[in-house]
């Protein structure tokens, strides 16, 4: 029978043992801090990125982009979506 089966009920997982637990908390505490470190270096950034999409929107706007080769799209300002104040949320 396989770790996959679906005949089988209850947890197959084997029992860790204190040493095995000691780890996996050890592990868990040190990812919780480096996510926290990767947080606020992203919040410290937010800023900056505001700037950028400013920027981004301001290009788009003027020059336009490539939509195929020598094909150039100004995207009108009434296309853009305009922000609705909340805080741009960075997936990581």
């Amino acid at each position: 029978m396989s770790f996959g089966s679906t005949t089988i009920q209850g947890n197959l997982r084997p029992k860790l043992t204190k040493e095995e637990l000691a780890f996996v908390k050890q592990e868990l505490a040190e990812q919780l801090e480096r996510y926290q470190k990767i947080v606020q270096e992203q919040e410290a950034l937010t800023p900056q990125r505001e700037k950028w999409v400013k920027e981004f929107l301001h290009r788009i706007q003027t020059r336009g982009y490539h939509v195929h080769a020598g094909i150039k799209r100004v995207i009108p300002k009434e296309e853009v979506r305009p922000r609705d104040g909340r805080p741009l949320q960075v997936i990581f």
